[in-house]
């Protein structure tokens, strides 16, 4: 069973930075890919993107491309979201994820495994 555990979230300014991160523990994390979520009040989560065991392969939404970058480093068990140019709507609660490979990588529920959220808000 993998645990999850998001970070680095916070109340900021439009056109700040910031860089999540999410620990995994409790599985063989350079076996699965990895996946960024966010959700909005009101909202559905979204797909924000996502990252092969490798790290060779990487999806993002249009919404966030070219803003928001994904990395992931299996030594230290991490996939981080650096989010760059932040606007009010990139507002929401951030998930990571995980699954086996990145097959259907943009859906929610292909994923197995979700940490718990960490808040981003962008005040305009």
């Amino acid at each position: 069973q993998m645990q999850l555990v998001e970070s680095g979230g916070g109340l900021v300014q439009a056109g700040d930075s910031l860089r999540l991160s999410c620990v995994a523990s409790g599985g063989t994390f350079r076996s699965y890919a990895m996946g960024w979520f966010r959700q909005a009040p009101g909202k559905e989560r979204e797909f924000v993107s996502a990252i092969s065991w490798s790290g060779g392969t990487k999806v993002i939404a249009d919404s966030v491309k070219g803003r928001f970058a994904i990395s992931r480093d299996n030594a230290k068990n991490t996939v981080y979201l650096q989010m760059n140019s932040l606007k009010p709507e990139d507002t929401a609660v951030y998930y990571c994820a995980a699954r086996s490979d990145l097959a259907r990588a943009t859906s929610a529920g292909a994923y197995d495994y979700w940490g718990q959220g960490t808040p981003v808000t962008v005040s305009s």
